[in-house]
């Protein structure tokens, strides 16, 4: 069987599970891929995603925007942030939220996961969604 290359033009954004805005680029159902898929996410000014964690799969971003702060641990409790340039890993299993450090400016990242499917594998944690509020201003 031959395999092809494709070239996928950034599909119109839509909000995940997550609260992030993804517009979808390599996956399963745009590209046959088996095992990874990138795509651009974004924050609004001040957004935030909701509490959740990914079972099955690792995520990184390259932040192409903005800044993106990422709260972690089994209560939120760590905070690390990743500014325009910058990489960011987050190993599976691990809860998180990530917020957009701007009340004026979008959060722009490119996207990519260890699972093919457009709509990833979430666990939400609503219970650590009290870590966050209150805590928008970075």
């Amino acid at each position: 069987m031959t395999k092809h290359c494709v070239v996928i033009d950034a599909a119109e954004a839509a909000e995940g599970r997550t609260g992030v805005t993804y517009a979808a680029g390599v996956s399963s159902a745009t590209a046959g891929a088996s095992a990874l898929c990138l795509q651009l996410a974004s924050l609004p000014p001040a957004g935030r995603s909701r509490p959740h964690r990914h079972d099955a799969h690792e995520s990184a971003a390259y932040v192409l925007a903005g800044a993106m702060v990422l709260r972690y641990g089994e209560r939120l409790e760590h905070e690390v942030v990743a500014r325009q340039g910058s990489f960011l890993y987050i190993p599976s299993g691990v809860p998180h939220a990530v917020l957009n450090a701007s009340d004026s400016e979008p959060a722009v990242a490119v996207l990519a996961r260890t699972d093919p499917d457009e709509h990833e594998d979430v666990t939400e944690l609503p219970a650590l969604q009290a870590s966050l509020d209150g805590h928008g201003e970075h």
